[in-house]
């Protein structure tokens, strides 16, 4: 009886221990920000072919050209891609350049959503396997990376852009031509 005791106790202490370890964990303050490693690298080398026959597909040449755009990677089946789609045109009304990376998408797939939500992209390159996706630090869809004109990573965005991130991408996008 007394090692059923022992054993008991045992667990209890355990439990104890979990639960504690549980609870200090839940109030700690969350970090949200989550650090890249690419900023401030080049964006590695790429040459994607177009995602759909009215754009022409992306490199990271064109990223290269001395002028700063907006890399967004994207995909026609990401529920908040389409919500950021009105802040991608916003953007671009705005004078923002903005080029595409389409992920594990088919071209007709992605000729649909940019008929339906609209299309800020100049240039739009086709990644069906991720592997621009994953060079280049991004782990989902959306994300947005600000390029300065010599290809250099200045900043990345994870998730959709909502109309409070405009602003502050846009000024992200001038600090980058400077």
């Amino acid at each position: 009886m007394t090692r059923f005791r022992y054993f008991l106790w045992g667990v209890v202490g355990v439990t104890a221990a979990l639960f504690g370890l549980f609870a200090y964990q839940l109030s700690q303050p969350k970090d949200e920000f989550v650090e890249s490693a690419m900023i401030g690298e080049t964006i590695p080398a790429f040459d994607l072919p177009p995602a759909v026959e009215f754009r022409p597909g992306l490199s990271s040449a064109n990223l290269a050209d001395g002028k700063p755009k907006l890399l967004n990677v994207f995909a026609s089946w990401c529920v908040p891609c389409r919500a950021e789609a009105p802040y991608l045109d916003e953007l671009e009304r705005r004078g923002a350049e903005i080029v595409a990376v389409a992920i594990r998408d088919r071209p007709q797939d992605v000729s649909a959503f940019l008929e339906i939500y609209g299309n800020p992209f100049s240039r739009i390159g086709s990644d069906e396997i991720s592997a621009v996706q994953l060079s280049i630090g991004s782990s989902g869809v959306p994300e947005t990376f600000v390029i300065d004109g010599s290809g250099v990573i200045t900043y990345q965005h994870i998730g959709d852009i909502r109309a409070a991130d405009v602003p502050m991408l846009l000024a992200k996008l001038q600090e980058a031509g400077a």
